[in-house]
């Protein structure tokens, strides 16, 4: 299916889990400092994810990849009317598109971005048949009341001390927290004294239980991380 600024069925992991059932949607903009003049990760260096952004695995090794990436997001940068016109047509043709074949629209709006989505689209108003999610680094949001259909999973980083703290004391029996570590070998039952669950069997992180560190391992560059952003 081709869309204007989302991809569908471009993602190894969004595809585990599209089927009967779902089928989601991934918008890939350039991350922090990629772009002149605008930085859609504000939380990069504290968070210290700059180095190893996934923004360089898979498909997004392509240099290709990387051109559109960027090209999309000079659209937001200089002309954000004209952006936010193009993303809304996307939804409303997925949403059609999903519908008619009786499977749920799922959309992922930061697929290597932290824009505050909530505040660009009514997402519970305008589109109460998708279910949208994220994973986040801004801490702020995670505290906040999203709309009912946008689900954010924060993203644990031990780069800083001041980022660690941050991310465990707003986790709780409502929030998750998915952190990377250095390769599936790596991956503990527990962590932080929270129960530990597959974050790479799909990516479908609304169904997952509350109050769980969501286990991903190093891919691209962030197999050399050394930052803190990587585990073990």
């Amino acid at each position: 299916m081709k869309l204007n600024l989302l991809g569908v069925g471009t993602n190894a992991k969004t595809t585990k889990g599209d089927g009967s059932e779902y089928l989601t949607a991934i918008l890939y903009l350039a991350p922090a400092d990629t772009v002149d003049g605008i930085n859609l990760c504000p939380m990069a260096v504290l968070a210290g994810c700059k180095a190893g952004c996934l923004y360089s695995a898979g498909r997004g090794a392509m240099n290709s990849v990387q051109v559109a990436r960027q090209r999309k997001t000079i659209l937001w940068r200089d002309n954000r009317g004209e952006f936010i016109a193009q993303l809304h047509d996307d939804l409303i043709r997925f949403r059609k598109y999903c519908l008619k074949k009786g499977i749920k629209p799922v959309v992922r709006l930061n697929g290597t971005s932290d824009i505050h989505w909530e505040r660009h689209i009514d997402m519970a108003g305008e589109y109460p048949e998708i279910q949208f999610y994220d994973y986040t680094k801004d801490v702020k949001r995670a505290r906040k009341v999203l709309p009912s259909n946008y689900h954010l999973t924060l993203s644990y980083s031990e780069a800083s001390q001041r980022y660690s703290d941050m991310v465990l004391d707003t986790m709780d029996d409502t929030n998750n927290m998915a952190v990377v570590f250095r390769s599936k070998d790596a991956i503990p039952k527990t962590y932080k004294g929270f129960t530990v669950v597959d974050g790479d069997k799909d990516d479908l992180r609304f169904l997952d239980p509350k109050g769980v560190v969501v286990a991903l391992y190093a891919k691209g560059k962030a197999k050399q991380d050394t930052s803190g952003f990587v585990i073990g």
